[in-house]
């Protein structure tokens, strides 16, 4: 809901702040007093064009500042989350400025952001119903989404079919590719059939690669191995140079032995030594045996060279290394399969593809089901409020008619019927409804679905009393007053009959100073309010029977709003 809107230098607004309610919130004024370009401020705050031509005159700059509760908006906090603006505080302040060099900025609860945003969140923050607004209802889509809104059961049943459609034009996409794939199929099945023999034919073990690498290196450097070898073992044994470590260690482990005869303070040392003496022995065994296996075979190291060329030809081709080549081996045979399965796999896809289509026509026909209850429901109680805006013959007719095939919203087509009067043929409303007949539609319409509670909290009704008066004008007035039962609403009006049943009557007075001319809004007090009332309805000269008449028409305007609050609770 719209709390408070703050105005600086735009056009005749110097400076005005106007606080808002719940209810219906009328603006009246003389003509030119400026009740237009409210309207135009609180469209900046919606995303609406902004431009310099707005800065009042002798100014540098202008703002605009409007501050909305968040209380019950689930759809707007969502939003503002999404765009990682702050909503903890409850509220949300949109401020907008522009300089006179056309430099503009906009922040949402302190953030930055564009246009883009700002718009988007307007269409969740207030519904306006206008002249563009009437002509919006011819638009298919915005026809769906009335029928479709006016059922939670129609939701449930549009997600269901939705689902149901994506995935039969799903499977149609697969069989599509498929036999677009199906003529180069001849070719690659020979060059999988290859790859897969080819791959075979190694007869490929895991990790056999690292083991011939392994070998092979051994082998090459059979000399050089053999030569380290045969000196660690004469380093280890003795030779003709002199002792071996290990003849060495074992006559210190004696020389110790034979002290401790005589003083045990190197027991330990001796323990220690006889114990790296046994652990080197073992190793030089170990070195020995390896030395005495040792055995260079130019046709081993031939036969192993051989096989490593076929993996390295192999890992070119496929992989870095043999687990890769099996993949690669798999992925083929997988591909061989489906190619040589192709005939059976079109088939049944086009069996799962029936199943599909018949799933998501029985969604769709349950869908239109709801749609045609809907539609008969709306078509009622629109007609009933169209009667009473002064149009007794008119028929109207929500008509859900079977379309060629499936498509994103189902198997119906949807279209609005209209005859305004007796003798005439029902045809759609694009084609037959004037301005002021699409005018009275859309209020007939937001008079039906304004307790949804998915619509924007806040409506505000522009120019909605143009060309009306009389019995119509009651009839008007008394559908804004349903509207506004459920919802804010802000109408700038002209007919006392609408004035008569706001909940907040706010007065534009416009006042030349200094040779400046600047406009001011106020809240007028209940007995201001029957003055403008009578000024509105009988002109400049305000009598005492026109004011009678205005506190007659406040009254009955009272006992309306109590009827409509009482059907609502």
């Amino acid at each position: 809901m719209l709390n408070t809107l703050t105005i600086w230098n735009f056009a005749l607004l110097e400076q005005v702040q106007i606080d808002f309610d719940k209810g219906l919130n009328i603006l009246t004024g003389e003509t030119g007093a400026g009740k237009s370009i409210l309207i135009d401020a609180l469209g900046a705050m919606l995303g609406n064009r902004l431009s310099t031509d707005f800065i009042r005159t002798g100014a540098d700059w202008l703002r605009v500042e409007a501050i909305f509760s968040l209380d019950n908006q689930p759809r707007v906090i969502d939003y503002l989350n999404e765009n990682a603006i702050d909503t903890t505080e409850g509220e949300l302040i949109i401020t907008r400025q522009i300089t006179s060099n056309g430099r503009g900025t906009i922040l949402v609860n302190g953030c930055h952001t564009t246009v883009a945003v700002l718009k988007k969140l307007g269409t969740l923050l207030v519904d306006i119903h206008g002249q563009n607004e009437n002509l919006a209802l011819l638009n298919a889509s915005n026809q769906y989404k009335l029928v479709d809104g006016s059922d939670d059961r129609i939701n449930v049943a549009l997600r269901a079919y939705q689902q149901a459609f994506k995935s039969f034009k799903d499977k149609e996409h697969q069989l599509a590719e498929k036999e677009k794939s199906s003529a180069d199929n001849e070719q690659k099945l020979e060059m999988l059939k290859w790859q897969v023999q080819e791959i075979e034919a190694a007869q490929l073990q895991e990790n056999e690669d690292e083991e011939l690498e392994r070998e092979i290196k051994k082998l090459s450097n059979a000399e050089k191995i053999s030569n380290y070898i045969g000196e660690a073992c004469r380093n280890l044994y003795g030779g003709s140079n002199g002792i071996g470590v290990v003849s060495a260690l074992e006559e210190v482990v004696e020389n110790l032995r034979d002290l401790s005869r005589f003083d045990d303070s190197l027991d330990n040392a001796t323990d220690t030594i006889k114990e790296a003496c046994i652990q080197i022995k073992e190793a030089a065994y170990e070195v020995r045996d390896y030395g005495d296996e040792l055995e260079f075979n130019p046709q081993l190291l031939d036969k192993l060279q051989s096989r490593m060329d076929i993996i390295d030809k192999l890992r070119k081709k496929y992989g870095a290394t043999i687990e890769d080549i099996m993949a690669f081996k798999e992925k083929a045979q997988q591909q061989l399969n489906d190619i040589e399965n192709y005939d059976d796999d079109i088939a049944a896809l086009k069996q799962e593809i029936e199943k599909a289509r018949e799933e998501a026509t029985a969604c769709a026909d349950r869908l239109t089901e709801l749609r045609k209850q809907a539609g008969d429901r709306l078509s009622m109680a629109i007609e009933e409020h169209l009667h009473e805006l002064g149009m007794p013959d008119a028929r109207l007719e929500i008509a859900i008619n079977e379309a060629e095939d499936l498509g994103s919203l189902g198997a119906d087509e949807l279209e609005i019927l209209f005859s305004a009067n007796p003798g005439q043929d029902m045809r759609p409303i694009q084609k037959v409804a004037s301005g002021g007949e699409l005018s009275r539609i859309a209020l007939s319409i937001k008079a039906v679905t304004a307790f949804r509670d998915d619509s924007p909290a806040s409506m505000i009704f522009d120019e909605i009393d143009t060309g009306i008066g009389g019995r119509t004008a009651q009839m008007v007035a008394e559908r804004i007053a349903m509207v506004a039962a459920d919802k804010q609403v802000l109408c700038i009006t002209h007919l006392p009959q609408i004035a008569c049943m706001a909940d907040v009557h706010l007065y534009i007075n416009k006042q030349v100073v200094n040779g400046m001319t600047s406009t001011s809004v106020r809240a007028l007090t209940e007995g201001e309010r029957v003055n403008e009332i009578a000024r509105m309805a009988s002109g400049v000269d305000v009598s005492a029977a026109s004011l009678d008449n205005a506190r007659e028409m406040l009254a009955n305007a009272g006992v309306k709003k109590q009827q409509y609050s009482r059907k609502l609770g």
